[in-house]
């Protein structure tokens, strides 16, 4: 079955997000809420999210404002990882009953979005899945003027320049077999229509906002992440891509402070894990929800 796309309305902003059900008469196993990485969107989980609702989940995923269908800052605001995890929170809140089973799978970006999240609100996370989400190399704090120079220098510059589009959806599909040589092409075709659309007087433009093209102002601080991943109070997933993955070099110690976390490695799987090992990675996610899954040999 699609799922239903939800518009849903938090912090000033009309979210989009997608749901999966699981077969009627199944048990309710709880929510899973999928969050996306960088330049991805919610449609992109459409070869795990049915799986996991198979097996009695209700299954939830949004657009993170600015990518995808979500919703879009008006002129003069920004996205701030504060931005998506408040929008997290309030979805939430709407969309999931007090006190029902959450568990939370957060890929690349995603993954620090929903460490923050499990770190401010640790009561209400049941277990958190991080898939290669450990955050970008940290940045000591005095590259902070210069980043903050950068940041102004790029919003300049994308003010000043008419939207970047490619010539076709061939030449879309060739830019985005680039940027993922190590995903199948048939995948990427299928990917395609959810992060890039026709654009006025022809063409093709990538769904994400372009200020996501600019590099944000603020330096990633390891420390920080670290800080809420010790509030983190659920069990913890890490899932690996294997070596063509992303890890930053300071990765296992960011992993170690959780306080109880399980490691898999979905060989040769790459970053982009939901889209290459699709079925390995919900079978992972299975067994570490508890759901009655026959043990696959990722297993340890």
């Amino acid at each position: 079955m699609p799922p239903s796309s939800l518009q849903v309305p938090a912090n000033g902003l009309t979210h989009h997000v997608l749901e999966w059900l699981p077969p009627a008469g199944e048990a309710d196993e709880g929510t899973v809420l999928l969050i996306h990485g960088f330049m991805d969107a919610a449609a992109t989980w459409d070869m795990v999210a049915p799986e996991l609702a198979g097996h009695g989940f209700r299954v939830l995923a949004p657009d993170l404002r600015g990518y995808g269908d979500g919703a879009r800052v008006p002129p003069g605001g920004y996205y701030y990882f504060t931005d998506y995890v408040i929008d997290v929170a309030e979805l939430v809140e709407r969309l999931v009953p007090a006190g029902a089973p959450l568990f939370v799978v957060g890929h690349s970006m995603g993954g620090s979005v929903a460490n923050l999240f499990a770190g401010t609100f640790p009561d209400r996370v049941t277990r958190l899945a991080l898939l290669e989400g450990t955050g970008p190399p940290d940045s000591p704090p005095d590259v902070g003027p210069d980043r903050m120079r950068g940041w102004i220098a790029d919003l300049r510059a994308l003010e000043a320049r008419e939207p970047r589009r490619m010539a076709s959806r061939e030449d879309a599909l060739r830019r985005l077999v680039g940027y993922n040589p190590r995903v199948a092409e048939d995948v990427l075709r299928r990917r395609l229509d959810d992060l890039a659309r026709p654009a006025p007087g022809g063409g093709f433009v990538w769904k994400a906002d372009p200020l996501h093209s600019t590099r944000g102002p603020i330096p990633f601080s390891a420390e920080n992440w670290k800080a809420f991943a010790r509030r983190v109070a659920c069990p913890v997933l890490f899932v690996s891509g294997g070596p063509t993955g992303w890890h930053p070099p300071d990765e296992e110690a960011r992993v170690a402070t959780f306080a109880g976390v399980a490691r898999r490695e979905i060989a040769d799987a790459g970053h982009m894990m939901h889209w290459t090992e699709p079925a390995k990675l919900t079978r992972l996610l299975l067994e570490f929800f508890g759901a009655d899954v026959i043990p696959g040999a990722l297993s340890p």
